[in-house]
């Protein structure tokens, strides 16, 4: 029998509670008028608290469609991109409830928290120390036991696990990293951002043989993959 999604745990409680589970709903709702149909996903958007992920003096903008800065350089994605990208993974993974994925910049965590209501397991890998430990003091209190952070050279992957059914990126590179290609199983599928001035959303798939083949989604912007950690 499959494992049941892990439950977010309330992080509050009364009135202001409500107004916030109402929020993450009409976030959802703008979110499906934007394009993304997959209930599970906006079942997913409407149950992670965005606003636990911002800094305090942004809190009250935490569920607007924007990308809002967490510190390093560094930004929270868009809810729209976050939510746009998981539908693209769940689409090719069959049985989400057992697959492992690998998300690439985990940031201050909240992709990693709205991967973890959809996929059995997410390993999410961040090269910047101190937004690796944002990131784990932001996920202490939602209690996911299926999120694994690890501090690394994003661009390298995860080497040494076996292969990932599916592979999400938060940061643009110039081309797609053979790492993350040689680590994702055959018929699994990577998405990411390309480009460094005008990039592109694009989805890559890898067949039986292990060929690889792409296409492109929307036009994006994100930060730029950058080798090494800090």
């Amino acid at each position: 029998m499959a494992a049941a999604r892990p439950e977010v745990k309330p992080v509050a409680d009364g009135a202001a509670a409500l107004a916030s589970q109402r929020v993450r709903e009409k976030m959802a709702e703008r979110i499906r008028q934007q394009g993304v149909r997959d209930a599970r996903v906006l079942q997913a958007m409407s149950t992670v608290p965005r606003h636990l992920f911002v800094d305090p003096a942004l809190a009250s903008r935490a569920y607007e469609d924007a990308a809002m800065p967490i510190g390093y350089g560094q930004t929270i994605s868009r809810p729209y991109i976050v939510a746009r990208c998981a539908e693209l993974l769940l689409e090719a993974i069959a049985q989400p409830q057992t697959a492992c994925v690998l998300e690439i910049g985990t940031g201050c965590g909240y992709a990693a928290a709205v991967l973890a209501q959809l996929f059995g397991t997410v390993v999410s890998v961040e090269r910047l120390r101190p937004l690796h430990e944002l990131a784990r003091a932001n996920l202490r209190p939602l209690r996911l036991p299926n999120v694994r952070l690890v501090f690394g050279d994003g661009s390298l992957g995860v080497p040494g696990q076996k292969p990932f059914d599916g592979i999400v990126a938060a940061a643009a590179g110039a081309e797609l990293p053979p790492a993350w290609l040689a680590q994702l199983r055959n018929e699994g599928r990577l998405v990411a951002p390309l480009g460094s001035g005008e990039q592109r959303l694009v989805v890559a798939h890898k067949d039986a043989a292990g060929r690889i083949s792409q296409r492109t989604i929307e036009a994006v912007r994100f930060v730029p993959l950058k080798p090494g950690t800090g």
